[in-house]
């Protein structure tokens, strides 16, 4: 994964970008992204890492880890 990915999760577009050895993760509001949290790729479960290489959004795994990242923002009250 090199570019911008949307993913739909809840009803809501999230984009995930990875950079370096980090994804960053962020929240699409009216054609605006607001980059919520970035996380170091070592810390991704390998099926995460490996369906971020593939590029496979529907994964469950990397649906569960964006879930995650998005509830730990919820419950910091970003």
């Amino acid at each position: 994964m090199s570019d911008d990915v949307t993913i739909q999760l809840g009803g809501e577009e999230y984009v995930v970008r990875r950079e370096d050895d980090g994804l960053q993760v962020g929240r699409r509001l009216r054609g605006d992204v607001t980059w919520l949290e970035t996380v170091d790729l070592s810390l991704l479960p390998p099926r995460v890492r490996e369906a971020l290489d593939r590029g496979d959004t529907s994964d469950e795994a990397l649906l569960n880890a964006l879930r995650g990242v998005v509830q730990a923002e919820v419950e910091r009250g970003g």
